[in-house]
């Protein structure tokens, strides 16, 4: 009888086994390298934001653990200036935008995904064709110019309705919900809205929480739009604003500050701008798998 190699049941290759204490040594701290390079920079970060104007200046700029915590930086620019604006933008524009394109997403995508649709197979050709070649930025431009979408909050919305990999996604995660479920409604009198709210949204939440926190991200990061589409600077989000202060430069809060250290103001901004996200991403993490694969695999 061949002798079983220790970490592995019999019948399963070796790189299925159990690894040993070696390998697994070398594994967790590896893993705790990459956990502290990705924890490190956004530490600090949280940490300037935080520290007092002497703790900057005595750190050269950077802080990595406060000595005295303030929260000056915060009260500067949450005084209804703009950085305050900006976030009440970026959070309408997510708010509207991701429940728009959430809508409308689902709406085509079941309706591509249901075979024996009239002209459905020439539509997705057209949706992949978008896809394959999508408009420059001066097309883009025109567009928005031309329907009059200049200084106005929908052409940070309405050109980005759909996102064609979101849609394949979704379409594919429709395929996949077993076709005996929707002929069962239709034989209780279910119609094709019916069908949708009853029996295909409330099994699709996985992929609703994936494509909606894809959308959600990208609106509430969109900023190189704003600054072509907008002349008025107190319509900028959070992103374009973020970009004009911490790379540029630009002073965001229409005076010199006396209260808190200039880095301290631009990581402040800095937290604030990624906060929502970080925050959200945690409670649809778990979504990621069964979402994302599941659709790829069938789209």
């Amino acid at each position: 009888m061949k002798a079983v190699t220790r970490g592995r049941q019999p019948g399963y290759p070796t790189w299925q086994g159990r690894p040993g204490p070696g390998i697994r040594i070398a594994k967790a701290a590896a893993l705790a390298v990459v956990v502290l390079l990705v924890l490190f920079p956004m530490w600090t970060v949280v940490a300037t934001s935080l520290a007092a104007p002497q703790d900057v200046i005595a750190n050269g700029g950077w802080v990595v653990w406060p000595q005295r915590v303030s929260f000056d930086a915060y009260a500067e620019i949450l005084d209804g200036g703009i950085v305050t604006r900006a976030l009440l933008v970026s959070a309408g524009v997510t708010v509207i935008g991701t429940a728009l394109s959430l809508t409308c997403t689902v709406f085509l995508a079941y309706a591509l995904s249901r075979p024996g649709l009239y002209g459905g197979r020439p539509m997705l050709l057209l949706v992949l064709f978008t896809f394959l070649f999508p408009p420059g930025m001066i097309p883009l431009f025109l567009v928005v110019r031309t329907t009059g979408l200049f200084d106005q909050y929908a052409a940070l919305i309405l050109p980005f309705l759909v996102n064609v990999f979101n849609l394949v996604v979704m379409r594919g995660f429709f395929q996949s919900i077993p076709a005996e479920l929707l002929e069962a409604a239709r034989i209780d009198g279910a119609g094709d809205w019916a069908v949708l709210w009853r029996v295909v949204l409330p099994l699709s939440k996985a992929v609703l929480a994936v494509v909606g926190l894809f959308y959600a991200v990208a609106y509430w990061n969109r900023f190189f739009e704003a600054i072509i589409y907008f002349n008025d600077q107190s319509k900028w989000p959070i992103g374009t604003v973020l970009r004009q202060y911490v790379t540029s430069g630009a002073d965001i809060t229409g005076e010199a500050s006396a209260v808190a250290a200039p880095q301290s103001t631009q990581m402040a901004v800095v937290v604030l701008a990624t906060a929502p996200i970080v925050c959200v991403y945690p409670f649809l993490q778990r979504y990621f798998v069964k979402g994302v694969l599941t659709g790829a695999l069938k789209a």
